[in-house]
């Protein structure tokens, strides 16, 4: 009797062992099949393949990088600044110019995974990265530096829709919420081994040129993720919409190579005129703002945008706010001496307080496909206002209770955010767009949120300055309760919904909730 993950022969094939005819499916019924015993016993999930791992794991090492190099800016920031004599003024330039390259990347470069495939994009984002990275090892002055910085960006800005989708269109439905966000959570480990190896390297070479350093060590890592996403397959459920059928079903079957085989024969379901899929397979831009995606669009765009004014304010500044907390701010530094020390200690208190973001990213993946996208991101917006309305309690104190009033509400934020907005916005813009759009649609969402992004990381310096940290942290409270009332208005659930079904009717609500309640 033939072996299947433990399990006894499944009943795939007839009694003279040939095997059954196959019955014509879409791409993610083949993917969420259950193996059946011949009794008819149904196994509870289906197993995962080796080729469905190696995406997953490939994706989530985009995550870290995004992490790892847009939260290390925070620690190499005061570096840069002393060594190319950069003045205060123009300081956000700096931490916004790879936030602006995630805006831009995510619209433009994104949403040509909907034209030239997931895996080409999956590949060239990681070409791209490399190379900006190594020319970011050799900039001798400010310009060349937010050049390459924005050159980052729009890599990691591709990134952002299309590990998304190459994960959840390679997936079962009922893991798609832990696996993407399991992905996801590779950002705060990315985020935390920016700042880890930003302290390290300032401790090991305490020099103003340390900062090159820092990112020196994401580029072997790099090379090599970059050659592994060229031996991965292409989305089946894009080749199936863009007509590609045969290539489809060796896709499919590529991607579902058990041993032994199961499935063993794969049709795909041809659509009923090709008049309908010519329509389906050439998308237009503005299809994103009709009547059938419109919801769709605001729902995955709104929430996100206002998470990404506090999530990037707070996590770049994090060592500068504690720098100015602890250490007793730019007053205190006379001496490179003097700022290295100060940076090092900003740089270890932002590590402790970035542990929150994995915690808060565990709980995310535990709990997203059992209470679903929308309790969380709603709870997670009203906890970031209650960590960041904690955080300004610490300017009417001093000395230790100001720093404990600090740590607690900047952690609670992190954990909050994580468990929230910060990962169901991202994991919703991938879910709520039918496929001939998915690409387009989750790009503009997370360009649209980068703009948040980028005017916080551009801004925040000097508002801090301007109008102080009491009223600029009473702006960000009052953002998050708006969060959490757009997410109520525009709420779509995902959870568990098969992605063949999203966008299939014009209230795509109706569908989800039927699909939650069974």
């Amino acid at each position: 009797m033939k072996q299947f993950g433990g399990y006894p022969s499944m009943n795939d094939t007839t009694q003279s062992g040939r095997p059954k005819p196959a019955a014509a499916k879409t791409v993610q019924e083949y993917i969420d099949e259950l193996p059946v015993w011949s009794d008819g016993t149904r196994l509870k999930t289906s197993p995962m393949t080796g080729m469905q791992w190696r995406i997953w794991s490939l994706a989530a090492t985009g995550k870290f990088f995004e992490g790892y190099v847009v939260f290390m800016t925070g620690v190499a920031l005061p570096l840069i600044t002393r060594q190319f004599h950069i003045p205060p003024g123009v300081n956000g330039i700096i931490s916004a110019a790879s936030l602006a390259g995630i805006l831009f990347g995510s619209v433009l470069l994104g949403g040509l995974s909907d034209y030239f495939g997931r895996k080409r994009m999956f590949i060239a984002e990681m070409i791209i990265f490399c190379a900006f990275l190594a020319l970011l090892l050799l900039c001798s002055n400010f310009l060349s530096l937010a050049i390459c910085l924005f050159g980052l960006g729009l890599a990691l800005g591709c990134d952002y829709p299309t590990a998304h989708m190459i994960i959840s269109e390679s997936v079962p439905s009922t893991a798609r919420g832990r696996l993407v966000l399991g992905a996801f959570g590779f950002q705060a480990l990315g985020a935390l081994g920016g700042t880890g190896m930003g302290c390290l390297v300032l401790v090991l070479d305490p020099d103003l040129s340390a900062w090159r350093w820092m990112y020196a060590t994401a580029l072997i890592p790099a090379l090599i993720v970059t050659l592994g996403r060229f031996f991965i397959v292409e989305s089946p459920n894009w080749l199936a919409v863009r007509g590609e059928h045969e290539a489809a079903e060796v896709s499919v079957t590529r991607l579902l190579h058990r041993e032994p085989r199961y499935p063993t024969n794969i049709m795909l379901v041809r659509p009923e005129t090709s008049g309908e899929h010519k329509l389906r397979s050439k998308p237009s831009f503005w299809a994103l703002f009709n009547k059938r995606n419109r919801r769709a669009t605001i729902f995955a765009s709104v929430p996100w945008f206002i998470q990404d004014l506090g999530t990037y304010g707070i996590g770049i500044f994090t060592p500068v706010i504690l720098a100015a907390a602890i250490g007793g701010g730019p007053d205190h530094i006379r001496s490179l001496s003097d700022m290295i020390a100060n940076s090092i200690l900003a740089a270890k208190g932002a590590a402790m307080i970035d542990v929150l973001l994995i915690i808060g990213i565990l709980f995310a993946i535990a709990l997203a496909d059992k209470y679903g996208r929308i309790k969380l991101q709603i709870i997670g917006f009203i906890g970031c206002a209650a960590g960041l309305l904690l955080a300004s309690f610490s300017i009417d104190f001093a000395g230790e209770a100001k720093v404990a009033f600090i740590f607690a509400g900047f952690m609670l934020f992190d954990f909050m955010t994580n468990l929230g907005p910060n990962a169901q916005t991202y994991l919703i813009a991938g879910e709520v767009f039918p496929t001939e759009v998915r690409g387009m649609g989750a790009g503009f969402a997370a360009a649209f949120a980068k703009i948040g992004a980028v005017a916080t990381a551009f801004l925040f310096p000097v508002l801090l300055a301007s109008i102080g940290t009491r009223a600029l942290l009473y702006g960000l409270i009052a953002t998050s309760i708006v969060g959490a009332v757009i997410t109520w208005m525009y709420r779509i659930e995902t959870t568990g919904v098969n992605l063949d079904e999203i966008g299939r009717d014009e209230d795509s609500q109706s569908v989800a909730s039927k699909k939650v309640a069974a």
